[in-house]
């Protein structure tokens, strides 16, 4: 049951996010115009991407063991408008992983990864030109498990997107961790301080490549990997065939210590100007 209301909860809110992603229109390029549609859009929206996938470990023969079912929910509540200093204003996130082992009996959910954030958004915008946004934001994430399972964190986090034309955006995002739990004091070595990405999309907007590189906490070059490809199914809706492939450590919060090679495909509903991670 729980997990059938997990996704129950997931297909409820992409499809609300996605009825509203359909009334309103792509952003223009214009300072003025961007901001009042930020005043004009819904308070509740997407944050990241909300996706719904499944895989196998690379370099193994696929079992129940090593396969599963990843999915996310991310939502933004906006509680002001843009009328805070700088011109931002205040929000609310919840973002979720789950990673459900399907292929074993009885359909274990592995691991569920809670982060809820309080936050200031700012929309940048240059010359009259909508080039970005970003946020400072309070962050937590933990499991919801305890005992020796348990794992937390909190972060203040600066995050900033910005797009430097109709087809790439790059991304930046650090942190000062504080860490609040015995069981994962040496979570940065595996989850780093910083990590930085970008997107590519094709002028008609159906094909997307994202890259997101997390520097872990060491002097050597070393970094937990995600690659993503995303294809449109359709042309006039902001649903995409997903292909994630994630290499590194920290993928989740119960095993962080533990290198991941996984691969794993199905869809994704995309926020509508770009994605951020």
């Amino acid at each position: 049951m729980k997990t059938l209301f997990n996704i129950a909860v997931l297909l409820f809110i992409s499809n609300a996010l996605y009825s509203q992603i359909l009334d309103i229109p792509i952003p223009a390029y214009n300072g003025d115009s961007v901001r009042a549609e930020l005043e004009d859009a819904p308070y509740f929206t997407m944050f990241k991407d909300n996706y719904f996938i499944g895989g196998t470990t690379l370099g193994h023969k696929p079992t129940a063991t090593n396969s599963d079912v990843k999915f996310q929910v991310s939502v933004m509540q906006r509680i002001t408008k843009s009328v805070l200093p700088f011109d931002t204003y205040l929000f609310l996130q919840y973002s979720q992983k789950t990673f459900w082992n399907v292929f074993e009996n009885s359909l274990p959910i592995r691991e569920l990864n809670f982060n809820p954030g309080l936050g200031l958004g700012h929309l940048i915008i240059y010359k009259n030109r909508y080039i970005g946004k970003g946020y400072l934001m309070l962050e937590h994430e933990s499991n919801g498990k305890d005992s020796l399972d348990s794992r937390s964190w909190n972060k203040v986090s600066l995050a900033v997107s910005l797009l430097l034309n109709d087809n790439f955006d790059v991304q930046f995002k650090g942190w000062i961790p504080i860490i609040d739990s015995r069981r994962n004091k040496d979570i940065l070595r595996y989850n780093g301080l910083f990590q930085f990405g970008g997107n590519f999309r094709t002028n008609n907007r159906r094909f997307q490549i994202g890259l997101l590189l997390t520097k872990r906490k060491t002097w050597r070059m070393n970094f937990n990997t995600q690659l993503e490809f995303s294809y449109k199914i359709n042309r006039n809706e902001n649903q995409f065939l997903f292909l994630q492939f994630y290499n590194g450590y920290g993928e989740n919060l119960l095993e962080y210590k533990v290198h991941q090679s996984k691969i794993r495909l199905g869809f994704v509903i995309k926020p509508r100007d770009f994605s951020i991670y």
